[in-house]
Protein backbone atom coordinates (compact mmCIF):
# COMPACT_ATOMS: atom_id res chain seq x y z
CA UNK A 1 0.00 0.00 0.00
CA UNK A 2 1.28 3.47 -0.85
CA UNK A 3 2.20 5.74 2.00
CA UNK A 4 -0.63 8.00 3.10
CA UNK A 5 -0.17 11.76 2.91
CA UNK A 6 -0.99 13.95 5.91
CA UNK A 7 -1.53 17.73 5.74
CA UNK A 8 -1.17 19.65 8.99
CA UNK A 9 -3.00 22.88 8.26
CA UNK A 10 -2.58 26.38 9.68
CA UNK A 11 0.42 25.45 11.81
CA UNK A 12 1.59 29.07 11.81
CA UNK A 13 4.44 28.47 14.26
CA UNK A 14 5.29 24.96 13.06
CA UNK A 15 4.64 23.62 16.55
CA UNK A 16 2.90 20.38 15.59
CA UNK A 17 6.05 18.31 15.21
CA UNK A 18 7.63 19.78 18.36
CA UNK A 19 4.55 19.34 20.55
CA UNK A 20 4.00 15.59 20.06
CA UNK A 21 5.85 12.45 19.01
CA UNK A 22 4.89 11.76 15.38
CA UNK A 23 7.56 9.09 14.79
CA UNK A 24 5.16 6.13 14.49
CA UNK A 25 2.94 8.08 12.12
CA UNK A 26 5.90 9.35 10.11
CA UNK A 27 7.08 5.76 9.61
CA UNK A 28 3.91 5.06 7.61
CA UNK A 29 2.92 8.47 6.26
CA UNK A 30 4.37 11.55 4.60
CA UNK A 31 3.65 14.69 6.64
CA UNK A 32 3.42 18.17 5.11
CA UNK A 33 3.12 21.30 7.25
CA UNK A 34 1.17 24.29 5.96
CA UNK A 35 2.21 27.39 7.92
CA UNK A 36 -0.15 29.80 6.19
CA UNK A 37 -3.88 29.84 5.65
CA UNK A 38 -5.17 28.46 2.37
CA UNK A 39 -7.99 30.19 0.54
CA UNK A 40 -11.26 28.25 0.62
CA UNK A 41 -12.36 26.54 -1.48
CA UNK A 42 -10.20 26.93 -4.60
CA UNK A 43 -6.67 27.25 -3.23
CA UNK A 44 -7.29 24.65 -0.54
CA UNK A 45 -8.86 22.19 -3.01
CA UNK A 46 -5.84 22.41 -5.31
CA UNK A 47 -3.27 22.19 -2.51
CA UNK A 48 -4.95 19.30 -0.66
CA UNK A 49 -6.27 17.14 -3.51
CA UNK A 50 -3.59 14.47 -3.05
CA UNK A 51 -3.83 14.21 0.74
CA UNK A 52 -5.53 11.40 2.66
CA UNK A 53 -5.56 12.94 6.15
CA UNK A 54 -5.86 16.58 7.19
CA UNK A 55 -5.30 18.00 10.67
CA UNK A 56 -7.09 21.23 11.53
CA UNK A 57 -6.16 23.75 14.23
CA UNK A 58 -9.41 24.79 15.89
CA UNK A 59 -11.43 26.84 13.39
CA UNK A 60 -8.59 28.68 11.68
CA UNK A 61 -9.65 27.41 8.25
CA UNK A 62 -13.26 26.52 7.37
CA UNK A 63 -13.87 23.10 5.87
CA UNK A 64 -17.25 23.30 4.09
CA UNK A 65 -19.06 20.69 1.99
CA UNK A 66 -17.80 22.30 -1.22
CA UNK A 67 -14.18 21.76 -0.21
CA UNK A 68 -14.71 18.20 1.01
CA UNK A 69 -16.35 17.29 -2.31
CA UNK A 70 -13.21 18.38 -4.17
CA UNK A 71 -10.78 16.20 -2.17
CA UNK A 72 -10.97 12.76 -3.83
CA UNK A 73 -8.36 11.08 -1.63
CA UNK A 74 -9.58 12.36 1.73
CA UNK A 75 -10.06 9.58 4.29
CA UNK A 76 -9.73 11.33 7.68
CA UNK A 77 -10.09 14.78 9.23
CA UNK A 78 -8.57 15.51 12.64
CA UNK A 79 -9.99 18.47 14.59
CA UNK A 80 -8.29 19.95 17.63
CA UNK A 81 -11.10 20.44 20.11
CA UNK A 82 -14.35 18.78 21.03
CA UNK A 83 -16.10 20.14 17.94
CA UNK A 84 -15.58 22.42 14.94
CA UNK A 85 -18.41 24.69 13.82
CA UNK A 86 -16.77 25.51 10.47
CA UNK A 87 -16.42 21.86 9.45
CA UNK A 88 -19.30 20.13 7.65
CA UNK A 89 -19.14 16.85 9.54
CA UNK A 90 -22.27 15.55 7.81
CA UNK A 91 -20.65 16.02 4.39
CA UNK A 92 -17.56 14.18 5.61
CA UNK A 93 -19.63 11.28 6.92
CA UNK A 94 -21.54 11.02 3.65
CA UNK A 95 -18.21 10.63 1.87
CA UNK A 96 -17.05 7.98 4.35
CA UNK A 97 -14.44 10.33 5.83
CA UNK A 98 -13.65 9.69 9.49
CA UNK A 99 -13.66 12.80 11.71
CA UNK A 100 -11.83 12.51 15.03
CA UNK A 101 -11.73 15.18 17.74
CA UNK A 102 -9.36 15.73 20.63
CA UNK A 103 -10.07 15.89 24.34
CA UNK A 104 -9.61 19.51 25.38
CA UNK A 105 -10.67 19.23 29.02
CA UNK A 106 -7.52 20.38 30.82
CA UNK A 107 -6.20 23.30 32.91
CA UNK A 108 -5.17 25.19 29.77
CA UNK A 109 -8.87 25.99 29.26
CA UNK A 110 -8.36 29.10 31.39
CA UNK A 111 -5.93 30.47 28.81
CA UNK A 112 -8.53 32.57 26.99
CA UNK A 113 -9.86 34.23 30.12
CA UNK A 114 -6.29 34.92 31.23
CA UNK A 115 -5.67 36.70 27.94
CA UNK A 116 -8.87 38.69 28.40
CA UNK A 117 -7.46 40.07 31.65
CA UNK A 118 -4.15 40.79 29.95
CA UNK A 119 -5.92 42.80 27.27
CA UNK A 120 -7.98 44.63 29.86
CA UNK A 121 -4.95 45.66 31.91
CA UNK A 122 -3.15 46.69 28.73
CA UNK A 123 -6.02 48.93 27.60
CA UNK A 124 -6.80 50.41 31.01
CA UNK A 125 -3.18 51.37 31.73
CA UNK A 126 -1.93 51.96 28.13
CA UNK A 127 0.78 49.36 28.70
CA UNK A 128 1.79 48.64 25.06
CA UNK A 129 2.00 52.35 24.22
CA UNK A 130 4.00 53.28 27.32
CA UNK A 131 6.30 50.24 26.90
CA UNK A 132 7.09 51.27 23.34
CA UNK A 133 7.70 54.86 24.40
CA UNK A 134 10.13 53.66 27.08
CA UNK A 135 12.16 51.89 24.41
CA UNK A 136 12.36 55.20 22.53
CA UNK A 137 13.74 56.95 25.60
CA UNK A 138 10.50 58.63 26.68
CA UNK A 139 8.75 58.77 30.04
CA UNK A 140 5.11 59.09 31.18
CA UNK A 141 2.62 60.04 28.47
CA UNK A 142 -0.74 58.81 29.75
CA UNK A 143 -2.84 58.40 32.87
CA UNK A 144 -4.79 55.16 32.92
CA UNK A 145 -7.74 54.03 34.99
CA UNK A 146 -8.00 51.58 37.87
CA UNK A 147 -10.34 48.60 37.86
CA UNK A 148 -11.03 48.38 41.58
CA UNK A 149 -14.60 49.34 42.42
CA UNK A 150 -15.73 49.28 38.80
CA UNK A 151 -18.29 47.00 37.14
CA UNK A 152 -17.38 44.09 34.90
CA UNK A 153 -20.16 43.08 32.51
CA UNK A 154 -19.86 39.55 31.16
CA UNK A 155 -21.61 38.92 27.87
CA UNK A 156 -21.96 35.18 28.39
CA UNK A 157 -21.31 33.22 31.54
CA UNK A 158 -20.03 29.94 30.13
CA UNK A 159 -16.71 28.44 31.15
CA UNK A 160 -14.57 31.36 30.01
CA UNK A 161 -16.98 33.93 31.43
CA UNK A 162 -17.04 32.11 34.76
CA UNK A 163 -13.25 32.09 34.83
CA UNK A 164 -13.36 35.89 34.84
CA UNK A 165 -15.33 36.14 38.06
CA UNK A 166 -12.73 35.17 40.72
CA UNK A 167 -10.17 37.62 39.34
CA UNK A 168 -12.76 40.39 39.18
CA UNK A 169 -13.75 39.73 42.79
CA UNK A 170 -10.10 39.77 43.85
CA UNK A 171 -9.78 43.21 42.24
CA UNK A 172 -12.87 44.46 44.07
CA UNK A 173 -15.03 44.66 40.97
CA UNK A 174 -18.78 44.27 40.80
CA UNK A 175 -19.78 41.52 38.32
CA UNK A 176 -22.93 41.48 36.22
CA UNK A 177 -23.80 39.15 33.33
CA UNK A 178 -26.27 38.58 30.52
CA UNK A 179 -26.95 36.01 27.84
CA UNK A 180 -30.13 34.77 26.24
CA UNK A 181 -30.12 31.55 28.24
CA UNK A 182 -28.74 32.84 31.51
CA UNK A 183 -30.97 32.73 34.59
CA UNK A 184 -30.64 34.80 37.75
CA UNK A 185 -30.03 31.60 39.72
CA UNK A 186 -27.18 30.44 37.49
CA UNK A 187 -25.57 33.87 37.52
CA UNK A 188 -25.75 34.05 41.31
CA UNK A 189 -24.34 30.54 41.63
CA UNK A 190 -21.24 31.70 39.77
CA UNK A 191 -20.78 35.01 41.57
CA UNK A 192 -22.53 37.41 39.20
CA UNK A 193 -25.81 39.30 39.04
CA UNK A 194 -28.03 38.67 36.03
CA UNK A 195 -29.17 41.89 34.33
CA UNK A 196 -30.87 42.58 31.03
CA UNK A 197 -28.76 43.28 27.97
CA UNK A 198 -29.26 47.05 27.84
CA UNK A 199 -28.45 47.44 31.52
CA UNK A 200 -25.22 45.50 31.05
CA UNK A 201 -24.01 47.81 28.31
CA UNK A 202 -25.26 50.94 30.05
CA UNK A 203 -23.78 50.30 33.51
CA UNK A 204 -20.60 48.30 32.86
CA UNK A 205 -17.18 49.89 32.99
CA UNK A 206 -15.85 46.86 31.14
CA UNK A 207 -17.82 44.62 28.78
CA UNK A 208 -16.07 41.31 28.12
CA UNK A 209 -17.47 39.03 25.41
CA UNK A 210 -17.66 35.28 26.14
CA UNK A 211 -20.36 33.99 23.79
CA UNK A 212 -20.07 31.23 21.23
CA UNK A 213 -20.60 32.45 17.67
CA UNK A 214 -23.94 31.35 16.23
CA UNK A 215 -27.01 32.69 14.50
CA UNK A 216 -28.23 34.32 17.71
CA UNK A 217 -24.93 35.92 18.67
CA UNK A 218 -23.61 37.16 15.32
CA UNK A 219 -23.53 40.98 15.44
CA UNK A 220 -25.12 41.02 18.88
CA UNK A 221 -22.78 43.87 19.84
CA UNK A 222 -23.71 46.53 17.30
CA UNK A 223 -23.94 50.31 17.01
CA UNK A 224 -26.93 50.40 19.37
CA UNK A 225 -25.15 48.48 22.13
CA UNK A 226 -21.93 50.47 21.74
CA UNK A 227 -23.94 53.70 21.98
CA UNK A 228 -25.23 52.57 25.38
CA UNK A 229 -21.71 52.22 26.78
CA UNK A 230 -20.07 54.85 28.94
CA UNK A 231 -17.41 57.02 27.29
CA UNK A 232 -15.03 55.65 29.93
CA UNK A 233 -15.91 52.00 29.22
CA UNK A 234 -13.71 49.30 27.69
CA UNK A 235 -14.76 46.47 25.38
CA UNK A 236 -12.85 43.17 25.43
CA UNK A 237 -13.45 40.44 22.84
CA UNK A 238 -11.63 37.12 23.07
CA UNK A 239 -14.59 35.06 21.77
CA UNK A 240 -15.22 35.47 18.04
CA UNK A 241 -14.88 38.54 15.81
CA UNK A 242 -18.32 38.49 14.14
CA UNK A 243 -20.08 38.73 17.50
CA UNK A 244 -19.15 42.42 17.39
CA UNK A 245 -20.06 44.67 14.46
CA UNK A 246 -16.53 45.63 13.49
CA UNK A 247 -17.52 48.71 11.49
CA UNK A 248 -19.59 50.06 14.39
CA UNK A 249 -16.74 49.39 16.82
CA UNK A 250 -14.22 51.20 14.61
CA UNK A 251 -16.53 54.22 14.49
CA UNK A 252 -16.98 54.22 18.28
CA UNK A 253 -13.22 54.01 18.84
CA UNK A 254 -12.37 56.66 16.27
CA UNK A 255 -14.89 59.08 17.72
CA UNK A 256 -13.85 58.40 21.32
CA UNK A 257 -17.33 57.25 22.30
CA UNK A 258 -15.76 54.46 24.35
CA UNK A 259 -12.43 54.52 26.18
CA UNK A 260 -10.86 51.67 24.27
CA UNK A 261 -10.97 48.03 23.25
CA UNK A 262 -8.86 44.90 23.59
CA UNK A 263 -9.35 42.48 20.70
CA UNK A 264 -8.01 39.01 20.07
CA UNK A 265 -10.51 38.01 17.36
CA UNK A 266 -11.68 39.60 14.12
CA UNK A 267 -14.24 39.33 11.34
CA UNK A 268 -11.44 38.29 8.99
CA UNK A 269 -8.46 36.30 10.22
CA UNK A 270 -5.58 36.75 9.86
CA UNK A 271 -6.32 40.47 10.15
CA UNK A 272 -5.32 42.20 6.88
CA UNK A 273 -2.15 44.26 7.10
CA UNK A 274 -3.97 47.43 6.05
CA UNK A 275 -6.97 47.01 8.36
CA UNK A 276 -8.06 50.24 10.05
CA UNK A 277 -7.97 48.61 13.50
CA UNK A 278 -4.18 48.53 13.23
CA UNK A 279 -4.12 52.33 13.09
CA UNK A 280 -6.23 53.18 16.16
CA UNK A 281 -4.38 54.30 19.27
CA UNK A 282 -7.11 53.25 21.74
CA UNK A 283 -7.21 49.57 20.82
CA UNK A 284 -4.86 46.75 21.83
CA UNK A 285 -4.68 43.93 19.30
CA UNK A 286 -3.44 40.36 19.65
CA UNK A 287 -3.45 37.73 16.86
CA UNK A 288 -6.03 35.21 18.19
CA UNK A 289 -3.82 34.04 21.04
CA UNK A 290 -6.63 33.01 23.39
CA UNK A 291 -6.07 29.27 23.20
CA UNK A 292 -2.57 29.43 21.67
CA UNK A 293 -0.45 28.32 24.60
CA UNK A 294 2.11 25.52 24.77
CA UNK A 295 -0.21 23.34 26.85
CA UNK A 296 -2.89 23.51 24.16
CA UNK A 297 -0.60 22.41 21.35
CA UNK A 298 0.87 19.58 23.42
CA UNK A 299 -2.58 18.22 24.23
CA UNK A 300 -4.10 18.89 20.81
CA UNK A 301 -1.33 17.34 18.76
CA UNK A 302 -0.75 14.54 21.26
CA UNK A 303 -4.38 13.47 20.84
CA UNK A 304 -4.18 14.02 17.07
CA UNK A 305 -1.27 11.59 16.83
CA UNK A 306 -3.25 9.04 18.87
CA UNK A 307 -6.24 9.52 16.58
CA UNK A 308 -4.18 8.98 13.43
CA UNK A 309 -2.42 5.93 14.88
CA UNK A 310 -5.79 4.38 15.75
CA UNK A 311 -7.12 5.16 12.27
CA UNK A 312 -4.10 3.52 10.64
CA UNK A 313 -4.81 0.41 12.71
CA UNK A 314 -8.38 0.36 11.46
CA UNK A 315 -9.83 1.25 14.86
CA UNK A 316 -10.62 5.01 14.79
CA UNK A 317 -11.28 6.72 18.12
CA UNK A 318 -12.90 9.95 19.37
CA UNK A 319 -15.34 10.02 16.47
CA UNK A 320 -17.14 13.33 16.00
CA UNK A 321 -20.69 12.73 14.78
CA UNK A 322 -22.71 15.40 12.93
CA UNK A 323 -25.39 15.44 15.62
CA UNK A 324 -22.90 16.37 18.31
CA UNK A 325 -21.08 18.95 16.19
CA UNK A 326 -24.37 20.68 15.33
CA UNK A 327 -26.09 20.33 18.68
CA UNK A 328 -27.57 23.27 20.58
CA UNK A 329 -24.82 22.67 23.14
CA UNK A 330 -22.29 23.71 20.49
CA UNK A 331 -24.31 26.46 18.79
CA UNK A 332 -25.66 28.42 21.70
CA UNK A 333 -23.30 27.84 24.58
CA UNK A 334 -23.63 31.14 26.40
CA UNK A 335 -23.82 29.05 29.56
CA UNK A 336 -22.35 25.63 30.15
CA UNK A 337 -19.38 23.89 28.58
CA UNK A 338 -17.42 25.39 25.73
CA UNK A 339 -14.02 24.86 24.13
CA UNK A 340 -12.31 27.90 22.68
Amino acid sequence: MDRLKIAVLDDYLRLSQKSANWSKVAAKCDITIFDRRLGVPDEAAEALKSFHIVSLVRERMPFPRELIARLPNLKMICVTGLYNRTLDVAAAKERGVVVSHTDMRSPYNKATSELAWGLLFAVARHIPYEANEMRKGGWQHTAGQTLAGRTLGLLGLGRQGRNMVPVAKALGMNVIAWSQNLTAETASEHGAKRVDKDELFRTSDVVSVHLVLGDRSRGIVGARELALMKPTAILINTARGPIVDERALVDALREGRIYGAGLDVYAEEPLPDDHVLRTLSNVVLTPHLGYAVQEFFEKAYGDTVENIEAFLQGKPIRILEPERNNSSLVRDLSIGERAR
